[in-house]
């Protein structure tokens, strides 16, 4: 018995002890809707705060590519059920150029929100 209590701690330790890298590119990742190939452009890192009672989101966007990219993107702003908030943002356009990171920054229409995706498309 004591074993098995044992085992399970140590099982659970090690699901809940990841490296740094790894949990900041999951949940950047799971927050971005690319439609079709990244063509060497990523979102590193994400960050959002409430800033009065409203959310208010950062991504960084990073060109691995020398040649520049056209990026079109928009944020799609979801409340609690997970039913988008809103008419839904237009897309906007962003050059990121080789070898470069672009700041993006968004806030929600309204404090009902409380989560968000990224939606890009990336062009060669």
């Amino acid at each position: 018995m004591k074993l098995d209590l044992f085992a399970a701690g140590l099982l659970l330790a090690a699901t809940l002890i990841q490296p740094a890298a790894a949990q900041e590119t999951g949940s950047a990742a799971s927050k971005v809707m690319l439609r079709g190939e990244p063509n060497g452009v990523k979102v590193d890192e994400i960050r959002a705060a409430r800033r009065a009672d409203v959310l208010v989101v950062e991504a960084d966007m990073r060109n691995t590519e020398v040649a520049n990219r056209q990026v079109f993107y928009r944020f799609k702003w979801l409340d609690a059920g997970g039913m988008q908030v809103g008419d839904g943002e237009s897309w906007k356009q962003l050059v990121v150029y080789g070898q470069q990171v672009a700041v993006v920054k968004s806030v929600a229409p309204s404090s009902k929100t409380v989560d968000f995706r990224i939606e890009m498309n990336v062009e060669k």
